[in-house]
């Protein structure tokens, strides 16, 4: 090298503590080197982006390659420089006058906008290209995983001339380096632009896992030595890129579908749904699968089924289960535990299970096969005029914090578990969205319970069916029942992803099968299993007494007995209530619903599990009763002699009804094993708690008697349809599956709205209202995805955090901490994850009055402790002490 460039004299990365740093243009080329081997024209990965934006894989290949060899510019600023000063003489001196307040991935498009822009189009001949090419900058400079400000700052704020030619030179080397033999006609065409507004997500995920892979120190060792940047990438950049991307997880190869009993051993005999899943014919393409069936006819078993034939055929790459709570999540990996290794061919790298919460058996297994050791955010953060909440976190460190949030990485798995929630912000302007929607690329992605979600979240979920579909990835919708409108609303928003005519939605039998486009638009009745065709007895109860009584009498005759309670504080009065009688034995009452600590909630989950499900028997069983939320009432396999429920909706009813009785059991509630056997217990009786339907009907019918069950379910007129539904018009009960559809369309059918009661309609109709404004929220806070990867898409304010739900309280993550000695220790002291199982979410009100009682001693230790440990960052941490310790316990839960 004659003359050394002016670009090694700056630094890219930089100890933490310490003197020791990287030289940008190496880290720059460490980047650009993991993508160079990520997009190997030979991976399924590129010839599948490539064929997606109509451009040839090896075009792809070194033209992103380019792109990430520049993605920090913005740290050519002298202000970033500035961060940390006296590392080298040979470095450029920082500038006092120029302050770091705007983050280096913003700076380095702003830099690029203003000066180099002008830079690259002396570098090659076609000027018509420009244009086209910053879309591209927006990519990979949004590396951190938000696309960058297209505007409003003066780039002479933060750059000296001496950076502009620095960066100047940098580019102009890059460009020789990559393109200098490059064509550019593929930039120009029309298909690619339009394509590339589609797939920039896909590439912007590549942008932040190539970052997070080249900054990893044990690959991509610190040099401050400048020399040749071809001999540079040929000697360590692509070595090391190699190694780093070996640590990525091997994709496994599907097995061979057979038959449904290589999957399920246990299953004797298929019920038609799951007969159907495996003959239906499979297209070649990404497809829609709507299973509605009732509860216990295998859908699960069907839906997996289904997942593995597209497997299979390589129409998908993984699954990820997405569920309504996380109660229902835990249970869905616990089955799936048993079975997902038969999803892959086992003679080669085991598959990832990945449970999308803190607590997950697995998480150190997975974290320990990508990206990062635990240990390896050893690069400084970069702060300056940051303040604290805008702290900018260096590639390794939001590589690790990611990493160990589980909810995050569930999505990088071969097959992930967890709440909707994880999917649907794949689809709003939250951080690293582009590496959750990568991550769900072409998995199947499998939502169970879909009737349970409110407008908000569907409208949410018809926006991620769309760019799933648009990305190559099939669904699988599961639900007990589902308005029509609802299923042509899901099935709308599939094919606008696929570009297809959206078919007619036209049948109304059930259970149905709807399944598009694969072999061309069905809609197929298809049978139940005899066991769960049934009549249930609907029974009124008027009053909390009268409730109690049929939990005396069900106690009494050694049955086991569940009464859901709409919310947390009816469940909390009703438990108090029950233990204070003395014909209640204390340690046959039991308690469940969302707001215990993570390592309590586990273990009433387990409990439940054993006393009430699948194998409980009656010594088990007798003279159990269990006051619970709707925690039990979606996937968990729970079976209770006699069930009790707060009024609800029909669609919850009936889903809440499928715990009545829901095995075959003798006439002790012991489990019967033969196939052709009958349940011994009698007709099943579901009990209603509500206000008398012919009665008193005004506008506070239920809020005088249920205020909560009003604030979950405003809507008070469906409400009254249900339970007039199922106690008049039904002459009090229902047969399943003949009444399903009936039952679902006589209170969600716009004519249906005619019937309700004139003192409710001002009620309903404020219901009607805060659903459309539930509607009208979803569509603005969804990005708009057909724009790109653009800062344009969506509201990227940081400070504004956009939700998944709206129906709830604004919560908050607490930590518990026991307070001995003086010293604040986890509440799962002992455990793995102890302060992921100490954490409880309660309500914001409720936290600020708690935190309020916090002894001022402690708030100290509490300051002290969260600098320390790196987990409770984004936690608030609550210390049990003798002023405070009457706020939990593990019998109760969370008390305001």
């Amino acid at each position: 090298m004659n003359e050394i460039p002016t670009y090694f004299r700056y630094w890219g990365k930089a100890e933490r503590d310490g003197s020791g740093y990287h030289l940008l243009p190496y880290h720059c080329l460490d980047v650009a080197a993991v993508g160079w081997v990520l997009l190997n024209p030979e991976n399924t990965l590129c010839q599948r982006l490539a064929k997606q934006l109509g451009v040839e894989p090896s075009w792809l290949r070194v033209f992103f390659t380019f792109f990430l060899a520049i993605h920090d510019f913005g740290k050519f600023s002298r202000a970033f420089q500035g961060l940390k000063r006296n590392l080298s003489p040979d470095l450029v001196k920082a500038n006092p006058r120029m302050r770091y307040t705007e983050r280096h991935d913003t700076l380095g498009f702003w830099l690029w906008k203003d000066h180099l822009s002008v830079q690259f189009e002396k570098l090659h001949s076609n000027s018509a290209c420009l244009k086209e090419i910053e879309p591209w900058l927006e990519i990979v400079t949004g590396h951190h995983g938000i696309p960058p400000k297209k505007s409003g700052g003066r780039v002479s704020n933060f750059f000296q001339k001496e950076d502009e030619e620095a960066a100047s030179h940098f580019l102009r080397d890059a460009f020789n380096l990559f393109l200098s033999e490059s064509k550019y006609t593929p930039v120009l065409d029309s298909g690619l632009r339009s394509g590339l507004k589609t797939f920039s997500w896909q590439l912007a995920g590549i942008a932040v896992l190539a970052d997070w892979l080249g900054s990893n120190q044990e690959y991509f060792k610190y040099c401050g030595v400048p020399e040749e940047l071809e001999d540079y990438w040929v000697k360590f950049a692509l070595p090391s890129a190699k190694k780093a991307v070996q640590t990525l997880p091997v994709k496994p190869k599907a097995s061979r579908f057979k038959n449904l009993i290589d999957l399920f051993p246990f299953i004797k005999k298929l019920t038609p749904l799951q007969e159907y899943a495996v003959n239906e014919p499979l297209g070649d393409r990404q497809q829609l699968f709507i299973l509605e069936d009732v509860t216990g006819a295998g859908k699960t078993e069907a839906a997996l089924v289904l997942t593995h034939r597209l497997l299979s055929a390589g129409l998908a790459d993984g699954l990820y289960v997405a569920l309504p709570t996380m109660a229902t999540a835990s249970a869905m990996y616990h089955r799936l535990g048993k079975v997902y290794r038969r999803l892959y061919e086992n003679n080669g790298e085991p598959p990832s299970l990945v449970l999308a919460h803190g607590a997950c058996e697995l998480s150190d297994v997975f974290r320990n096969s990508v990206f990062l050791p635990e240990n390896q955010a050893t690069d400084m953060n970069y702060t300056d005029g940051l303040d604290e909440q805008g702290e900018e976190l260096s590639a390794a460190a939001y590589c690790n914090a990611w990493l160990a949030d589980s909810r995050k990485k569930a999505l990088l798995a071969d097959v992930g578990v967890g709440t909707l929630d994880q999917a649907l912000l794949a689809v709003l302007p939250a951080r690293h969205q582009s590496l959750r929607l990568f991550g769900l690329g072409r998995k199947v992605l499998l939502v169970d319970e879909v009737h349970a979600y409110d407008s908000y979240m569907q409208k949410l979920l018809d926006a991620l069916l769309e760019i799933h579909a648009r990305q190559g990835g099939s669904v699988i919708l599961l639900s007990a029942t589902l308005p029509r409108i609802m299923r042509e609303n899901l099935v709308s928003a599939f094919h606008r992803g696929t570009g297809d005519t959206m078919p007619e939605i036209s049948c109304s039998a059930y259970p149905l099968v709807t399944h598009s486009p694969g072999t061309g638009d069905r809609e197929q009745y298809i049978d139940t299993r005899e066991e769960v065709k049934r009549t249930v007895t609907v029974q009124h109860l008027d009053t909390e007494e009268a409730v109690i009584d049929q939990i005396q009498q069900a106690v009494n005759k050694g049955h086991c007995v569940c009464w859901i309670r709409n919310t947390v504080k009816a469940a909390r009065k009703s438990h108090h209530d029950l233990a204070n009688h003395e014909w209640m034995d204390k340690n046959h009452l039991h308690l469940f619903h969302s707001r215990f600590a993570m390592v309590d909630r586990q273990q009433i989950e387990s409990d439940t599990l054993k006393l009430f499900g699948e194998k409980s028997n009656h010594e088990d069983r007798k003279g159990h009763a269990l006051i619970a939320t709707q925690v039990v009432e979606q996937s968990l396999d729970l079976d209770f002699d006699v069930l009790i429920t707060d009024l609800a909706p029909i669609d919850l009813i009936i889903q809440r009804a499928g715990r009545l009785r829901r095995h075959i059991r003798d006439a002790l509630g012991n489990r019967i094993r033969r196939i052709d056997a009958k349940d011994e217990r009698g007709t099943p009786v579901l009990f209603i708690f509500c206000p008398d339907p012919t009665k008193g009907v005004d506008a506070n019918w239920l809020k005088k008697q249920q205020e909560g069950t009003q604030m979950i379910y405003p809507h008070v007129g469906q409400l009254w349809m249900t339970v007039r539904l199922l106690l008049c018009d039904g002459k009090g009960k229902f047969t399943m599956p003949e009444d399903a559809r009936s039952l679902i369309e006589g209170v969600y059918s716009p004519e249906s709205e005619c019937a309700i009661p004139e003192s409710l309609l001002e009620t309903s109709m404020d219901a009607v209202g805060e659903k459309m404004m539930q509607q009208s929220m979803a569509s603005l806070n969804a990005l708009k995805l057909d724009k790109g990867y653009t800062r344009s898409s969506g509201d990227w304010d940081e400070e504004t955090r956009i939700p998944t739900r709206l129906t709830e309280e604004e919560t908050v993550s607490v930590a518990l901490a026991n307070f001995n000695n003086g010293k604040l220790q986890p509440y799962a002291k002992g455990n793995h994850h102890e302060w992921a199982l100490s954490a409880v979410k309660i309500p914001e009100r409720e936290w600020k009055k708690a935190k309020g009682e916090i002894p001022p001693a402690i708030r100290s230790s509490i300051e002290a402790l969260k600098a320390e440990v790196n987990a409770l960052r984004w936690l608030e941490i609550f210390p049990l002490s003798d002023e405070t310790a009457h706020y939990y316990n593990a019998s109760d839960g969370w008390q305001s």
